[in-house]
This record gives C-alpha cells, sequence and structure tokens, in this order.
C-alpha cells in the first residue's frame, strides 16, 4: 500500500479489473470526506483534480492546488496549478525537430562523458507521419501504394531520422505515411482512454490526458479524453517530464437538447456551435457538453465538434465519457480488456455520464436545441459567418454587390463599360 505521505487525502485505493487489481486514487473518496462535492464539478475539471491528486507530494502538485482543484467554483480568481500529461501526439513537421533536439543531446551527452541512454522521453510519444504526404497519383487502384512511395524519396533522411529515433528511444512510436490523420489515428487506434501503467511503482489506472502539437488534437475530446494542442517547446518539456502550467480554467456548459432533423450533419450543427460559442466567448477557457442530446450524437458527430474548439476559441470542447464512449471503442476493435478497464474506472470515479447524471455547475451556460440546425455553409471568410442553405442565393448576392462597390472607381467604370 502507498505510504501515508504520498496519499495526503487519504484517497489511494484499489479497483477490480476482472482479472487483476490496479492502484486508483478515488475521486468518491474526497467527496466522502467533505472536501468536494463531485456531481457539482465539470467532468473537465474532474480529470485535472484527479491528475494533481494523483502526482500530489510525489511530483510538483502541492495539497493547496489539489485543494483549489476540488473547490473550484464559477467566480474563484484564477490560479496556477502544474497539469502532467500522460502522453503526447506529435505530427512530423513539428515532431521531426523534437526528435532532433533529442539526439543533439545525446551527443551533448556523449561529448560530457555521461550515457547518451539516459537521454528519452519520459512520457510516452506518438510520431504520426500525415503533413508532408502529398497526392501525385489519383484515380487509379495503384494511386496509395505510389503516393506512399513517393513520400519516403522524398523525404529519405527524414524516415533516416525517424527509423533511428523508433529504435534508439524509449517510448517513442512513429506512425508511418499512408495511415491517416493523425487526430483520427488518435481517436481510432492511440487513445486508451483510460491508462494502465506503473506510476511511482505501481500499477495505475487513471485517465487518459495528452497534448499534440497541432491545434486540432483537441478532437480527441470527443472521446472524453483531455488534450489540446501546443507549440513544439511545450511538447517538448512535457516529453522530458516537465509539467504544463496552466491557469484553472473557466468551463462553459452548453447544454445540448431535441435531435438533429433528418437531412442536416455533423458539420450543420458545427457551424451553428461554433456561431454561438465565437459570439458568447470562449477564449482560453474549456467548452463542456452537457444534456439529453448527448445520448442522441454518434461519437464521430462529438468529435466534429471538439474538432473545431481553434474555430469557437476554446482550449477545448469536452465530452464526458459514457454508452456511446464505450460502443464506439468496442466498434474501433480495442481489445475487451481496455473497454471493460474503461467502463469499470469512469464509474467507480464518477467520470461516467448518464442521462440520469446532475448538471454540474459551470461558469457559464448556454443552451442548444439540435432540432433548430438547418443546412448550411460556412461563411466565405470565416465558419462562424455560418450561412443557411434558404439565404444562400440573398447572401451571395449582397456580398456580390459589396465586393463590386468596394472596386476603384476606374475599376467600376471599367466593369460598367464592358457590360
Amino acid at each position: 500500500m502507498t505510504s501515508a505521505n504520498h496519499n495526503p487525502f487519504g484517497s489511494w485505493s484499489t479497483l477490480d479489473l476482472g482479472d487483476g487489481r490496479a492502484t486508483i486514487f478515488s475521486l468518491p473518496a474526497l467527496d466522502r470526506q467533505g472536501l468536494v462535492q463531485l456531481d457539482r464539478l465539470p467532468f473537465s475539471i474532474r480529470v485535472l483534480l484527479e491528475n494533481a491528486l494523483r502526482h500530489c507530494s510525489r511530483g510538483p502538485v502541492t495539497e493547496d492546488q489539489v485543494e483549489a482543484l476540488a473547490g473550484w467554483r464559477a467566480d474563484a480568481p484564477a490560479s496556477q496549478i502544474p497539469f502532467l500529461p500522460d502522453r503526447v501526439v506529435l505530427q512530423d513537421l513539428t515532431g521531426v525537430p523534437a526528435v532532433v533536439d533529442l539526439a543533439a543531446m545525446r551527443d551533448a551527452m556523449a561529448r560530457l562523458d555521461g550515457d547518451p541512454q539516459r537521454i528519452n522521453p519520459v512520457v510516452p510519444c506518438d510520431l504520426v507521419i500525415d503533413h508532408s504526404v502529398q497526392v501525385d497519383y489519383f484515380g487509379t487502384s495503384e494511386a496509395f501504394r505510389k503516393n506512399v512511395d513517393l513520400e519516403f524519396i522524398r523525404n529519405r533522411e527524414r524516415y533516416q531520422l525517424l527509423k533511428f529515433a523508433q529504435q534508439a528511444f524509449d517510448n517513442f512510436r512513429v506512425v508511418p505515411p499512408g495511415t491517416g490523420i493523425v487526430h483520427q489515428v488518435n481517436l481510432e487506434y492511440l487513445a486508451p482512454v483510460v491508462q494502465l501503467r506503473e506510476q511511482y511503482g505501481e500499477l495505475t489506472a487513471y485517465p487518459d490526458t495528452l497534448v499534440g502539437t497541432d491545434s486540432h488534437t483537441t478532437m480527441i475530446n470527443g472521446l472524453g479524453v483531455m488534450g489540446w494542442g501546443v507549440g513544439g517547446i511545450e511538447a517538448e518539456a512535457v516529453m522530458l517530464g516537465q509539467p504544463y502550467f496552466m491557469l484553472i480554467p473557466k468551463v462553459v456548459g452548453m447544454k445540448l437538447v431535441g435531435r438533429l432533423p433528418v437531412g442536416t450533419t455533423a458539420t450543420d450543427l458545427v457551424l451553428r456551435v461554433t456561431e454561438l460559442l465565437r459570439h458568447h466567448g470562449v477564449v482560453e477557457k474549456f467548452v463542456e457538453f452537457y444534456g439529453p442530446a448527448l445520448s442522441h450524437l454518434s461519437l464521430a458527430d462529438q468529435a466534429t465538434i471538439a474538432n473545431m474548439s481553434p474555430e469557437y476559441g476554446a482550449t477545448m470542447g469536452f465530452f464526458p465519457i459514457d454508452d456511446e464512449t464505450v460502443r464506439y471503442l468496442r466498434r474501433t476493435g480495442r481489445p475487451a480488456d481496455v473497454v471493460d478497464r474503461v467502463e469499470r474506472y469512469c464509474k467507480d470515479q464518477g467520470l461516467f455520464r448518464t442521462d440520469a447524471t446532475p448538471d454540474p455547475e459551470f461558469s457559464s451556460t448556454l443552451e442548444l436545441d439540435l432540432s433548430t440546425i438547418r443546412p448550411s455553409l460556412a461563411g466565405p471568410r470565416r465558419p462562424q459567418d455560418r450561412v443557411d442553405m434558404t439565404d444562400l442565393k440573398r447572401d451571395f448576392a449582397v456580398n456580390l454587390k459589396d465586393l463590386m462597390w468596394a472596386e476603384a472607381p476606374a475599376e467600376r467604370h471599367e466593369r460598367a463599360e464592358a457590360s
């Protein structure tokens, strides 16, 4: 059992996983002690609280910081906390420089007569190659193979470096070109949703969290996984075990009710969500979705909404784990023990949403009735400038008129003479 100084809040517990037991840091235990009202907290804050609780007194987190998260209030003054993501996802254009930095550190260690093998990512990293791939061949059954072959020829030196890195570094994997877009690979394959790894000498189960070097890393929030995009230096610091310091966020709750009408798509929905959230103001805030409509949204729809977080300006757009999450994990071929772990752990920890789950408290709220969604197009410049399909003809005429009158007088005269 963990020692008292590593368990300052008495939350250390174990969870039966069917084929064994794992250490967990229990959020309901804090509730029973009166340290937190768990049902009141947004699910995203609960994930941050578990992260802080797990690292308290053994990592960089203090007891005061745990208490600040446990006592989260909509009107609480902002205070800084260290967040320790459990993995890093890199795309090729931003990930390769990080690999070069690690290789340079090994060279420097060797010059100092140290052991270069000590230089490794502390946090597991996956580098997905998708940004550099070009389409030169199309329309034939051989197009895919030819494009991938050409990618290896064009970037031979890069792949030699990445092959070295995958063999030389611990906690480092490369997903080859032609596998898919980084966000989809993360959603369908990389994310365990609940981690099961040794931590501080104990086999521990805990929520999957990450940072990624792409702004649309937030797509993973549709799977109930906390994560967002960061810069290359920040990602590299997390790789090497440094905490990501952040202010305890404000959380905007967006309640979804009703069902999407026949003939509308997730794109129509996300354009309306983006329009509303841009107007509401969510920059540097979490957005958390709740309400009865979540039970009628597919995980693909949720991931589409989460993916647009950079467009509506939030740090992330979070969907709690629920039955649809479990179904999606099964559909994407996750092992049965992983799916079982996710369900057992999240239900035990108060991290599983159902229709009976009380609505948490939020910094502010807004509501969207999905039955009001209509087919629409993104604006000509920005997605939040949404245009209903029924208004498209009128909107086009207005914008064309504005464009013509914005021309220089001589250009207008020439256009008039030509007509």
